[in-house]
């Protein structure tokens, strides 16, 4: 048994190309090492550095990290941001025309969604639960395909200070009613559900409804 060859470490070393290099968020290794550097020597300076940088903030955050009830950390937790505002709003004066989602099918086509087309589809969405009347504080659950509309509905719930779930429907019929007690737990008050529809498959079976 001594000369069985073990196939599961893997020491080769891929280098990217120069033109993936120039667009990458980080330029290499050494790049790498120095974040990690500097999150080990301060990791809450680190943290808010990043928070700053990379979101945008309704009201900024004054106390990076609570750690006065272990284990209920809570970071950042005086500051307000809105998830899709960061998404979406943020890149439509910039790049608006930018491919934000590529949605493929089990027989082939290709759907692409710009920024701009998901902000509008996700503040219809967000219209739509208005007009149900769902107001900030309610919470949604989500039950439907992955799908551009799943994105969209689970942007459009934190765009207008809704608190929602998602349940991810597979591509196997599945009744949302064995779903219920825990929708009741939740006390959410609607269910967003989708029809049939096309959705990626990959490996052999049959195609997902």
């Amino acid at each position: 048994m001594s000369n069985i060859e073990s196939v599961l470490k893997e020491n080769r070393v891929f280098q990217p190309n120069e033109d993936f290099v120039k667009q990458a968020t980080l330029s290499g290794q050494a790049a790498y090492d120095t974040l990690c550097h500097q999150a080990e020597a301060d990791y809450e300076g680190f943290w808010a550095n990043l928070a700053n940088e990379q979101l945008l903030w309704h009201k900024p955050f004054t106390k990076v990290l609570d750690d006065t009830n272990p284990p209920f950390f809570k970071w950042f937790h005086d500051g307000e941001l809105n998830v899709s505002y960061n998404c979406l709003d943020r890149h439509l004066k910039t790049i608006p025309n930018k491919t934000a989602l590529i949605f493929e099918a089990d027989d082939g086509s290709v759907t692409k969604v710009t920024y701009k087309q998901l902000y509008h589809r996700v503040c219809q969405m967000a219209n739509g639960l208005k007009s149900l009347g769902i107001r900030p504080g309610d919470r949604v659950v989500i039950y439907m395909p992955m799908s551009i509309e799943g994105v969209a509905a689970m942007q459009a719930g934190p765009r207008s200070g809704r608190s929602q779930g998602a349940g991810v429907r597979g591509p196997a019929p599945r009744d949302p009613r064995s779903c219920s007690p825990t929708i009741a737990r939740a006390g959410a008050r609607p269910v967003r559900g989708g029809g049939r529809h096309r959705r990626p498959v990959r490996g052999p079976g049959p195609p997902a409804p």
